[in-house]
């Protein structure tokens, strides 16, 4: 594993140098931006169309959803606890949470899963994400968030939220015609592998575009560790003992469980400006957990390799 992650490494590198150099004179924002939404509108959408369109989808996608919840709401939990006790704003409690609570399953998840697991993982970053983290996100996050911030939200403007999201649309079509037994042509399948080629290194590069650090972050540091410890370990602890529970054994617990002990996700940042959340926390958050996961996730790999038979 840390083979893959030093290649990861070496593409979120990348979008750390573009960055501080600013090549052709543009903008950071500007071309994480373009990535993103290049990424977020035709590409990963045609990744999921792909994969989930020849997946194997059954009780294994019940316990992909379970475990996802489960360890989406624990975060909340514990990080919600963990702000009361050392009485923090407001404002930083929502980014706290946030951070806590949602992994990046898909943009560090996917890339993790499918080099260490075959391209059959893929499945489960996508489900992970898709059936779970994301309706929580845009439901239960946005709730949260509104609330931490003072700002209004309505119940129809989250479903609005959801329903605009490209990769959602493409999971149900893919839905269906897994379901359907539909046959998928080849012209189709070539023009999806091709499309879902990018995804990978655009969505790692736009992750280091999107990593900073400056003097003012050392101030959020002492709000950081309950995230670290929480995001990092005890996210993934529950979801391992819920999965061993649950009879959920060998690879399919190993990429749900390494999917829970993923750093935080970086589109929280946008719910962190929309809503007058702490966006430097937010952003340092990403930061350390993306940097401290090149460290926890090989330890995760190794304790799960130990414990397969259990």
């Amino acid at each position: 594993m840390v083979e893959v992650l030093l290649q990861m490494s070496g593409l979120i590198f990348c979008g750390v140098v573009w960055r501080l150099a600013r090549p052709a004179g543009l903008q950071p924002q500007q071309t994480r931006t373009v990535l993103t939404s290049l990424v977020y509108y035709l590409l990963l959408p045609a990744l999921v169309l792909s994969v989930l369109w020849r997946a194997e989808l059954g009780a294994n996608s019940l316990y992909i959803v379970v475990a996802a919840a489960v360890g989406v709401i624990t975060g909340i939990i514990m990080s919600w606890f963990s702000c009361r006790a050392c009485r923090s704003h407001r404002a930083e409690t929502g980014a706290v949470i946030l951070a806590a609570a949602f992994p990046n399953a898909t943009y560090m998840g996917l890339p993790v899963l499918e080099a260490m697991y075959g391209p059959w993982a893929r499945s489960v970053a996508i489900q992970y994400d898709l059936f779970a983290c994301t309706p929580l996100l845009f439901t239960l996050g946005v709730m949260i968030s509104a609330r931490m911030g003072g700002v209004v939200t309505t119940t129809r403007k989250q479903l609005h939220d959801v329903a605009r999201i490209p990769a959602l649309w493409a999971a149900v079509v893919a839905i269906v015609l897994n379901l359907l037994n539909a046959p998928m042509p080849l012209v189709v399948e070539g023009w999806l592998d091709l499309l879902q080629r990018g995804v990978v290194p655009l969505m790692l590069i736009s992750l280091g575009l999107s990593l900073r650090w400056d003097r003012d972050q050392w101030v959020h540091m002492p709000a950081l560790f309950p995230v670290i410890i929480i995001r990092l370990f005890l996210v993934p602890a529950v979801v391992l003992l819920l999965l061993m529970q649950m009879g959920v054994t060998g690879d399919l617990r190993s990429t749900i469980v390494l999917e829970a002990a993923m750093p935080s996700m970086v589109i929280g940042l946008v719910l962190c400006d929309r809503f007058n959340l702490n966006v430097t926390l937010y952003a340092t958050a990403v930061t350390v957990t993306t940097l401290l996961s090149l460290v926890t996730l090989p330890m995760w790999f190794a304790w799960l390799g130990s414990v397969q038979g259990m």
